[in-house]
């Protein structure tokens, strides 16, 4: 069973952590309820220390801004990261450029926004924990993808194929760190509630918003739906799990 101290003396790195993004606050709540020390990744401070203010016993936690689109930076940083904190037994990449792209728009400058977070991040994140010194026995990634990287959106083609990407990124690297015991798995949640949502709903006509919802068999998600597939996955219950898909989407690409 996944207990409250399944992640007790585990230090665990977790990007988009900042308190206004529903997902990556979630997945930080979970992980602090079962006695993990988190590493909290964004570039706002303030943001990351709200976030911070509302985990389980906060002082054990630390807030590292950092901006995730310096790729080439992030090996290096994250082996200070270890000498300071602890080994890591977990990275989380939650952080994430979303919006629509219809395709006559999409220019050089758009596309390096969205393939630098959303593929060249996590890549780099790899690349760090592979590292000597940097990774604690059995640690694990998991990288939030999106179901529109299985199915595809109208609008959305540099959202949707740089989730995509993040499909054989996933799968790629499962394979070159299994010889290592690392497990590297990805979370393809749908539409999930909050204020991500509701920014995305503002941009739609009443009957857009309620055909998207109506496309979700189960309704829309909830940030802990995204939290506990994570929890689950980092977990020893998911020891034999790597190179895996996971969708959290209420029946959206059955």
């Amino acid at each position: 069973m996944i207990t409250q101290t399944a992640f007790e003396g585990k230090t665990i790195l977790l990007t988009g952590a900042s308190s206004d993004s529903d997902i990556g606050l979630g997945i930080a709540q979970a992980l602090a309820q079962c006695g993990a020390r988190l590493i909290l990744v964004g570039r706002r401070r303030e943001e990351l220390e709200k976030t911070r203010d509302l985990l389980a016993n906060p002082a054990k936690h630390s807030v590292e801004p950092f901006d995730l689109y310096d790729m080439d930076a992030i090996p290096a940083w994250m082996a200070r990261l270890a000498v300071a904190h602890g080994k890591l037994s977990g990275v989380v990449h939650s952080a994430s450029v979303q919006g629509y792209s219809p395709v006559n728009t999409i220019k050089k400058q758009h596309f390096e926004g969205y393939f630098l977070l959303n593929v060249g991040a996590p890549m780099a994140l790899a690349r760090g924990l592979h590292q000597r010194g940097v990774a604690a026995e059995n640690a694990s990634m998991v990288l939030i993808g999106s179901s529109a990287g299985l199915r595809g959106m109208k609008g959305r083609a540099l959202y949707a194929s740089s989730k995509a990407a993040l499909v054989g990124l996933t799968k790629s690297l499962a394979l070159e760190f299994a010889k290592r015991r690392m497990r590297v798995n990805c979370i393809a949640p749908a539409l999930i509630r909050g204020s991500k949502s509701d920014q995305q709903f503002a941009m739609l006509s009443e009957e857009q918003g309620k055909a998207l919802e109506a496309i979700h068999p189960m309704g829309l998600g909830q940030p802990h739906n995204v939290a506990d597939a994570v929890v689950f996955l980092l977990s020893d219950m998911a020891s034999w799990v790597t190179g895996v898909v996971l969708p959290v989407d209420g029946g959206f690409v059955a």
